[in-house]
Formats: structure tokens, sequence, C-alpha cells
């Protein structure tokens, strides 16, 4: 059966363990990279807003970054405005990695769109972003 969640799926799985095998030397798994992303354009943003931002629940959230932690990449402090939440931030060892991070992405990308122009990767993103957009009024 062909179906575009299939795909999805498969890309997925593929782009996380091609993402996670270069990874891997900095203790960072597939469950962790993505939180690392977003956490490089909002530092200091709230443990909740990232929940929500990424569509992932918050305790597969906390325990990613439980261990974004334990690892020094991250810490987390309590919100000055909102004392039950969390801020959190990147640390000088986060900061230190982040160009081989985009680094690593970058060939993942390169690997997932090989033989692709350059308008079929801004089709694709497009097309994905819709989805995106389509799903989340749904769920």
């Amino acid at each position: 059966c062909d179906s575009i969640g299939k795909y999805i799926a498969q890309v997925y799985r593929m782009n996380g363990k091609l993402a996670s095998k270069s990874f891997s030397k900095f203790g960072i798994g597939s469950g962790q990279y993505v939180f690392l992303i977003h956490l490089y354009s909002n530092d200091g943003i709230n443990q909740e807003c990232i929940s929500s931002n990424l569509n992932i629940d918050k305790g597969t959230t906390a325990r990613a970054l439980k261990r974004l932690e334990e690892l020094g990449y991250i810490i987390r402090v309590i919100d000055e405005e909102d004392k039950r939440a969390y801020r959190v931030f990147l640390t000088d060892k986060a900061k230190y990695i982040e160009k081989e991070f985009f680094e690593i992405l970058a060939e993942a990308n390169k690997v997932l769109t090989k033989d692709f122009t350059e308008e079929e990767k801004a089709l694709a993103i497009s097309l994905l972003k819709r989805m995106v957009n389509n799903s989340k009024n749904h769920v």
C-alpha cells in the first residue's frame, strides 16, 4: 500500500539513523537532537513552548531535556514569571559544537535530497509544510 504517511515515516526513521550515527560522538541520540535544533534558535525558551512548537508531548520533552542536561548541553532554570515552569538555556558546551552540529544536519539533508534540483527541494519542503499545517487542524 502506497501512502504518504508510510514514506514520511521511512524518511523520518532513516534521517534519524543518519543523524544519530554522527551525533553519537557527542552522546546525543535521535531523541535529543531535535530539541537542540530548536534551542539553537530559541535559547531561553519556556519548556512547555518547546513541546508546543515541536508538537511533542510534555513527558517526551522532559525526558529528552533531562538527558541533554545530564550531558551538559543545557541547563533548566525556574522561570521567574512562572515558578512552576522552566526556561531552557544552552551551555557553552552546546555552543561549542553548534557549527559541527549543523554541518551534520546539512550532510544528512544532502543524503536525503541527492539528485534533487533546487526547485524539487523547495517543492518538497513546501508540500511537507502544507501537510503539517493540514494535520494540525485535525489533531
